[in-house]
């Protein structure tokens, strides 16, 4: 049987810490645009920026240190403060609004757990997540986006 799971967004520690101007993976500053509405999901409330509302573009690492699987890579926080997403099984928004992911896994070292990287639909998803976590290997998930490999949330056990 496989276990339930929850989404899990950044902290908003992390992200009230961005919003002020505090550096990012890099060390740098994060940058300030204002979205079109296109496509600029936020890693902590997991909406879209909606068309004329800033937004933040920044390099995030989601694991706790420096390693060779710790990849970085360019994500997007509502530029004002926020709700965070809940944790909770039920799909973000985000997600519902987009076709595809990529959901990959890691082992308690923050290890990629090879042979675990899927492409998969929303409708699919707490299903081959749920699958993912019931190896006895697999810590947590990262979920990312299918085209660009960028970080958009953790799934863990409920």
């Amino acid at each position: 049987m496989n276990p339930a799971i929850k989404f899990v967004s950044l902290p908003t520690d992390l992200v009230r810490a961005l919003q002020a101007g505090g550096p990012d993976a890099n060390g740098q500053v994060p940058e300030r645009h204002v979205s079109d509405g296109d496509g600029v999901p936020c890693r902590h409330c997991q909406r879209d920026v909606a068309a004329g509302e800033p937004y933040l573009i920044l390099n995030h690492r989601p694991f706790p240190a420096p390693q060779p699987y710790a990849e970085t890579g360019p994500i997007f926080l509502h530029a004002d403060p926020c709700p965070r997403y809940p944790e909770t099984a039920a799909l973000p928004p985000v997600v519902v609004a987009r076709k595809l992911f990529l959901l990959k896994g890691y082992n308690a070292q923050d290890r990629i757990v090879y042979g675990t990287g899927q492409l998969v639909a929303p409708a699919e998803l707490a299903a081959a997540a749920g699958a993912l976590l019931a190896r006895a290997d697999v810590a947590y998930l990262h979920l990312r986006s299918a085209l660009n490999n960028c970080f958009q949330c953790r799934i863990e056990r409920a």
